[in-house]
């Protein structure tokens, strides 16, 4: 099974119409974060906004004013009002599908409007998921847009992982200043691929007995897939999860047998944490030997007392790296190529996938500032 790529970027809409006294900051913060749409159901309400944004027009009611000025485009209810017709009467103006569902009878509207239309506005009024998933099914292979309404900017990030790839955007009524902000950041956050380096073993030697952790995610990882370990912050050494079949054992597609509980890794692509600081809940960065990364969840993270070995590496520019590991075969890394390499078989002279973050660490932030790892 391959692993998923994260999605391309999703579209921020902005709802105005029971914004309130939040209308015109909500507008501007809007604009500044660069979103895609603003809707509102007054046609006032979407003058003076600059040509970077969509003016959607969602009338209230089943009645529709004269005049579609100002608006790009407007949503309504197939249900009470046909769309072609109004599209004829008025070309100047791009027309789309908006529903509520909440029955049956919405569900059935929903689904071939997104086989139907170029832009369809979604309400899902309760709280399941099932609904978004079979009005997403439907659409599979359609060139239209889905855009579906949250009420917290929390439930963005849940909307986007329905089918594994969600909405083709979201739409946000804001209760307060920032959430504008803090939906780009959800919607348009993604894990950049990262450089990989070649690292060259130079010692490896037994370390006695210690707590290791094996990081159990919540997702299937691939078999070039790993996490990223070290002992110093500043290299890390990319360490496969198990995939791989090996005698006596299962593989667990899900873990990464990783290191030392003082060991670094990477949470996302910018913060590190220690191995004995993942919970579940939390999240900790995949990295492929290609260098492509992800987030995923981490479902468990499992400490035993084990043997330790401790594996010395050079990368190129003469950093020193090092990453202890439970001494046993069945703890792998990766080398150039996605070559699959035993802990306990390495040598002097053996080449490692490895990543230099490259600044000091400070509570798991980049900092710069004179910090000495040994």
């Amino acid at each position: 099974m391959s692993p998923a790529r994260e999605t391309a970027d999703k579209q921020c809409w902005l709802d105005l119409r029971a914004a309130g006294d939040w209308r015109q900051a909500a507008c501007e913060e809007a604009v500044h974060q660069r979103f895609d749409a603003v809707v509102a159901d007054d046609p006032g309400h979407l003058k003076g906004l600059p040509p970077t944004v969509r003016r959607v027009l969602v009338p209230a009611g089943d009645e529709l004013p004269d005049s579609f000025d100002g608006a790009d485009l407007v949503l309504a209810d197939p249900r009470s009002h046909d769309l072609t017709a109004l599209a004829r009467r008025h070309p100047e103006t791009r027309f789309g599908t908006a529903l509520d569902v909440g029955d049956p009878a919405g569900l059935d509207a929903a689904c071939a409007s997104v086989r139907r239309d170029a832009v369809t506005l979604l309400r899902f009024r309760d709280p399941t998921n099932i609904p978004m998933e079979i009005v997403l099914a439907a659409a599979d292979g359609a060139d239209g847009t889905i855009i579906t309404t949250v009420d917290r900017v929390a439930d963005a990030a849940v909307h986007l992982g329905v089918l594994e790839h969600g909405p083709g955007g979201v739409l946000l009524t804001p209760s307060a200043p920032g959430e504008a902000t803090r939906l780009a950041g959800v919607l348009r956050d993604r894990s950049p691929d990262i450089a990989l380096v070649t690292l060259t073993v130079t010692a490896v030697h037994h370390a006695g007995t210690g707590d290791r952790a094996c990081v159990d995610t919540c997702t299937y990882l691939g078999r070039d897939e790993g996490i990223l370990v070290g002992s110093r912050s500043r290299a890390m050494v990319l360490c496969v999860s198990e995939t791989h079949p090996l005698p006596y054992m299962p593989t667990r597609p899900f873990r990464v047998n990783a290191g030392a509980i003082m060991s670094y890794t990477l949470a996302d692509h910018e913060h590190t944490r220690y191995l004995s600081e993942l919970t579940a809940g939390g999240t900790v960065l995949a990295v492929g030997a290609d260098g492509r990364t992800r987030r995923v969840t981490v479902g468990r993270v499992k400490i035993e007392t084990r043997p330790l070995l401790s594996i010395d590496a050079v990368a190129p520019d003469g950093e020193p790296v090092n990453l202890i590991v439970q001494d046993d075969w069945h703890v792998r890394v990766l080398g150039p190529g996605a070559r699959v390499l035993n802990s306990t078989e390495l040598r002097p002279g053996d080449e490692l996938l490895g990543y230099l973050p490259g600044r000091e660490r400070h509570v798991g932030y980049p900092i710069d500032e004179f910090c000495r790892e040994q």
